[in-house]
């Protein structure tokens, strides 16, 4: 009989609960029309009482995307997969990423940022596809200098395993996998719970072909969790157990699980971290240890906005011709 190292599965929808330290993943596929000259869409959003659509993410005057909004005591990874994201914050920087590359942004004591999805294509649809993973800072590191990092595409590892049915490609992010690759991935930010040599902290994408199995290593610690997030695919089977796809699973790291994937390609995020394990109050975008410390999160907003913003308006974009860049 085979073993099962299921721990917990939560069924569809997004964002996903998460375990300690990982505060909210979220994952969002928005199918933007061509652009306008101002970047925009050059139709009008769709009306969802007349077509059950909307698009989730349109928060901008004329770009869509989520303008200027501030956080404090924890950390924002942003794994862009289709289409491009204009960064600017409130420490007057900015950057311009697209499909493959992560920005891995530190909020600490308090940053302003907004992130904009400019429709470069004027002649063909513009499809965004993102992950947004927040990861908890501990407490010693919840007022530590806002900073961000990108991890470009050609920077992160991929490793291909291969199999008597298929493949499976490993994206490393962060963190160390037992027996696959020689390559380190980029090194997160100097405070950042991923830098704890104890933290045992790792952030993958497994993409496996139809019939493909692996066998996923066990972690490094016995405290450590670990979190399989199926978003796509059709079926999947762990350890010899079903699990629908759009499904979150608590996995045992302690020994080698085993995946096998069935007729459709199959991607799987893969969360991975010692727990923090201390309190954790939350409140819009504020995450801290105790209701006074948000309070005052609320309060130092107001009097300070962080930094202020410099920017002309609070949905900024870097135009029509730059390519990917950042100014730190």
């Amino acid at each position: 009989m085979t073993r099962s190292s299921i721990i917990k599965v939560t069924r569809p929808g997004t964002p996903w609960e998460t375990i300690d330290p990982f505060l909210v993943c979220a994952y969002h596929v928005e199918h933007y029309p061509a652009g306008n000259t101002n970047l925009g869409p050059s139709v009008p959003p769709p009306d969802p009482a007349a077509t059950g659509q909307n698009w989730s993410m349109y928060f901008g005057d004329t770009v869509p995307g989520f303008p200027a909004h501030p956080h404090r005591g924890f950390e924002t990874i942003t794994i862009i997969r289709q289409g491009i994201i204009d960064h600017s914050d409130s420490l007057g920087e900015s950057a311009r990423f697209g499909a493959g590359d992560v920005q891995w942004l530190t909020a600490g004591q308090g940053i302003v940022h907004s992130e904009m999805f400019p429709l470069l294509n004027s002649d063909k649809p513009n499809t965004l596809e993102v992950f947004q993973v927040w990861l908890n800072l501990p407490a010693r590191d919840k007022m530590v200098d806002p900073s961000f990092t990108m991890f470009w595409a050609a920077d992160i590892p991929r490793d291909v395993v291969l199999d008597s049915s298929g493949s499976t490609e490993i994206t490393r992010i962060a963190g160390a996998l037992n027996g696959v690759g020689m390559e380190a991935p980029p090194s997160p930010p100097p405070r950042s719970w991923a830098t704890d040599p104890d933290a045992d902290l790792a952030i993958w994408t497994l993409k496996m072909t139809p019939g493909a199995r692996w066998q996923l290593p066990p972690a490094s610690r016995s405290d450590t969790r670990r979190q399989l997030i199926f978003f796509s695919g059709s079926t999947l089977a762990i350890d010899g157990e079903r699990v629908d796809v759009g499904s979150s699973i608590e996995v045992d790291c302690t020994a080698p699980v085993e995946l096998a994937n069935g007729p459709e390609e199959t991607e799987i995020l893969l969360l991975q971290a010692r727990p923090i394990g201390e309190p954790v109050v939350q409140h819009g975008p504020f995450v801290m240890n105790s209701l006074g410390e948000i309070q005052r999160a609320y309060a130092d907003y107001h009097d300070t906005h962080f930094g202020g913003w410099d920017w002309s308006t609070n949905g900024p974009n870097h135009g029509p011709e730059k390519g990917r860049f950042t100014s730190i």
